[in-house]
């Protein structure tokens, strides 16, 4: 029965090994929840972000046609990201918010990179929108979500979403200078909130790996005191079941 056992497990554990790789591979839920729970793909969103609204500060006299079109493709790549990283929730009420965000994202790319000769009332109603929404999802998702360490930034983020939404919702821009101005700056700023997640998740992550390394050797010290017994029981058990008394120093020592 012991030598059933061991090539059991070890077939077992072969198997699990083996098939890690074409399980992972096989399966798109798990690969997209272990990317997007991952700080680098939010830290990815970040520059996604902030690229664009860089872009947008440096050369702020271009054309409306040219700010449409890196509008849209910035909300086509944070739509993909929003997708992955709603993977990383197990939860169906937080993974539902992020993909609505997603589609919402996609859907406002998609229109603004349709028409990019659009006026820029309807360039700033898309963004504002956009903005609005993604802050108020994003509100849900950190109330919702207890158990993440890094809600106060969520929280953050939520808040200026929300205001960069009703900024560009209610503040008439005349010019497409202005408007070039204006979605700049918040999307440095929703950038540079995205990358104080992505290092605060970074830090969480880093904290739950040394205390899980450090697990095993706290855990054995107090079920056994004494650190030679913790190895030396097993030994013992074996020698006990033949006589109790000498195959203890003999199985020890």
């Amino acid at each position: 029965m012991t030598q059933s056992r061991g090539p059991a497990a070890r077939s077992g554990a072969a198997h699990r090994s083996d098939g890690a790789a074409p399980g992972a591979s096989a399966d798109p839920a798990e690969v997209l929840a272990k990317l997007g729970h991952s700080w680098t793909w939010i830290l990815g969103s970040a520059v996604a972000t902030l690229v664009p609204g860089i872009l947008v500060l440096v050369w702020p006299d271009e054309t409306l046609h040219v700010l449409a079109v890196l509008i849209g493709l910035y909300l086509l790549v944070t739509g993909g990201f929003r997708f992955v990283a709603s993977f990383a929730r197990h939860d169906l009420g937080e993974r539902l918010p992020g993909l609505l965000l997603a589609v919402l994202y996609v859907l406002a790319g998609v229109l603004c990179l349709r028409n990019p000769l659009q006026t820029i009332a309807a360039l700033s109603l898309i963004v504002g929108v956009v903005w609005l929404v993604s802050g108020m999802l994003t509100l849900y998702t950190a109330i919702v979500a207890k158990g993440l360490p890094h809600r106060g930034f969520l929280f953050g983020a939520a808040v200026i979403g929300i205001l960069a939404g009703i900024v560009v919702l209610a503040l008439p821009t005349e010019s497409a200078r202005a408007l070039t101005r204006l979605l700049g700056l918040w999307l440095v700023l929703l950038g540079l909130v995205e990358v104080v997640i992505a290092v605060a998740v970074r830090a969480t992550f880093g904290k739950e790996r040394a205390t899980s390394a450090r697990a095993p050797a706290g855990q054995a010290d107090p079920a056994h005191p004494t650190g030679p017994t913790t190895y030396t029981d097993p030994a013992g058990s074996a020698g006990s079941s033949g006589s109790a008394g000498p195959a203890k120093p003999a199985g020890t020592d």
